[in-house]
């Protein structure tokens, strides 16, 4: 629904990569946005500012070299919506933190691992250097 994971994406690989790297994000459906999605970027001083969740209508936007899906649901939509499209689609399976019950320090916990996850495969897919064989 656009309102936890790939908003905590999108703040994390616009900090992490170049400026001229375009991205977005967007929900299969429209929710509300998470107070605790607030709460874990401000602790990494990111902030979604006025930024509200959207859906795949509401992107100005509908050419992407890489379509980059969080939940099974989205990975689906997006399989779907570039059938016959020369896009890349890749799954990055990431839990959901909103199904943590308990404390606030106990959901907290579950969002920061989210981010954290996230700004692993982030560095990972985009910043690391690609390791050659040894042969090469």
């Amino acid at each position: 629904m656009n309102a936890v994971r790939s908003p905590i994406a999108e703040q994390l690989a616009r900090r992490m990569l170049p400026a001229t790297t375009f991205v977005a994000s967007a929900g299969v459906r429209a929710g509300e946005r998470d107070p605790f999605v607030d709460a874990v970027l401000a602790e990494n001083g990111l902030s979604l500012g006025e930024r509200q969740p959207r859906t795949l209508e509401d992107l100005e936007d509908d050419y992407f070299d890489l379509i980059v899906t969080l939940a099974p649901e989205a990975h689906h939509a997006a399989l779907e919506l570039t059938r016959s499209l020369a896009v890349e689609v890749e799954y990055w399976p990431m839990p959901d933190p909103t199904d943590t019950g308990g404390t606030r320090e106990h959901i907290m916990a579950a969002y920061r691992d989210v981010r954290e996850r996230l700004r692993a495969r982030i560095s990972r897919r985009f910043l690391l250097p690609e390791v050659k064989n040894a042969t090469d």
